[in-house]
């Protein structure tokens, strides 16, 4: 179940409030702005949970190419029905201060992007609840009804993550130096270093280490407080 939008401020900081230089904030979703991973959610309903889990972890850790552990992970899904989506959408929890967060940057009028190595069918309904409109994720493919354990189209990789910043920066006519990235995985580290401020978040060793700042969680919402400092 995807937590409930909180309503717009209208008080000093909301659309009535100071105005602030124009920035692009650009998060992953999984284990940063939901609580959990997609793949692994999907896989215990294909009974391959603990070995995806364990191919998570180690990719997430930059043990593992994502392309290649990705393409793995998915084949082991082939011939769940579609219809396992719509559980795994009920399942998605936002992470704690994630929908205030993205209020309180929309209110200031940034744009505010999710790219993941997730998937559109579950991450898309995730972007429209709490009014997000940039989203670049995967695609499973589908067959019949049932899941092929194939992805469709170009894998977002970290490389990808990187590309997919500079383009809503670019279109959103935001220079590169206001621009914010946040993740916690490996498949975050290019587009952390090519943001203007790369934020870690309740993160892998790897990443915690490279980024600009290091927040330990719960609350994602902390990173107004860094966005107001910087």
């Amino acid at each position: 179940m995807i937590d409930p939008m909180p309503t717009m401020p209208t008080g000093p900081t909301g659309p009535t409030g100071p105005s602030y230089r124009r920035r692009l904030v650009v998060m992953d979703v999984d284990s940063t702005f939901i609580t959990g991973e997609q793949i692994d959610l999907i896989a215990a309903h294909a009974g391959t949970g603990d070995l995806v889990a364990a191919i998570t972890e180690r990719a997430m850790r930059g043990e593992l190419d994502f392309a290649r552990s990705l393409t793995e992970r998915v084949a082991t899904l082939a011939g769940l029905p579609v219809s396992v989506l719509d559980e795994v959408r009920a399942q998605v929890r936002t992470a704690p201060g994630a929908l205030e967060l993205v209020r309180e940057l929309l209110a200031r009028g940034w744009p505010v992007a999710l790219v993941s190595g997730g998937f559109h069918e579950i991450v898309d309904p995730i972007a429209a609840r709490a009014g997000i409109t940039l989203v670049r994720a995967n695609r499973l493919e589908a067959d019949g009804g049932v899941l092929t354990g194939r992805v469709s189209g170009p894998i977002v990789d970290r490389a990808a993550k990187a590309r997919h910043l500079r383009e809503f920066a670019a279109a959103e006519g935001i220079d590169l130096a206001d621009t914010v990235a946040v993740g916690d995985g490996a498949n975050d580290l290019d587009m952390i270093a090519a943001a203007g401020l790369g934020v870690a978040f309740a993160a892998k060793p790897v990443v915690a280490a490279q980024a600009d700042v290091a927040l330990p969680g719960p609350r994602l919402d902390a990173v107004l407080a860094l966005l107001d400092a910087n």
